[in-house]
């Protein structure tokens, strides 16, 4: 009769402990188009560019390619993310990404309220942020494989 008791206490105990350490864990610092959400840490140690674009914006129709490349040849070292600067979300995004050929990861949350910067004036602009988490560059107009990786490389080595 005792062991059971023990029993029923223990597992009662090992329940309040998950449901205590569930419940103590923070939202998410960004959400993605494709569902999935994450934490500022998952940047650590790696480059990130973000760029902001948006469907009525033909030069940042225009570089989708370049910064595609840029993150399939990179991705190693390198995170990119493009954000729609008019904030669309669900089916909407959904056929924008498609339409254009946004292939790569698209962020919901607004990266100025992650990183605490404003929101750009011009689009499209792109944001260098080194390994330590540190803006180097803001960008302005359409960027090109072959620039980015040159910028990457001129911080890496300096």
């Amino acid at each position: 009769m005792l062991n059971s008791l023990n029993l029923k206490i223990h597992k009662i105990f090992v329940l309040s402990l998950l449901l205590l350490a569930s419940s103590s864990c923070s939202d998410p610092d960004y959400y993605l188009a494709d569902g999935s959400s994450g934490s500022l840490d998952d940047f650590k140690g790696k480059w990130l560019v973000v760029n902001y674009w948006a469907d009525w914006c033909p030069p940042c129709i225009k570089e989708m390619p370049e910064l595609t490349n840029f993150y399939n040849d990179n991705i190693s070292d390198v995170t990119v993310l493009a954000f729609n600067f008019d904030e669309l979300e669900g089916e909407e995004l959904e056929e924008q990404i498609l339409r254009f050929k946004v292939d790569i990861p698209s962020i919901l949350t607004n990266p100025g309220l992650i990183f605490g910067w404003e929101s750009p004036e011009t689009l499209p602009t792109t944001f260098i942020i080194d390994k330590e988490g540190v803006v180097r560059e803001t960008l302005l107009g359409p960027q090109t494989q072959e620039g980015l990786e040159a910028l990457i490389k001129k911080y890496s080595e300096s």
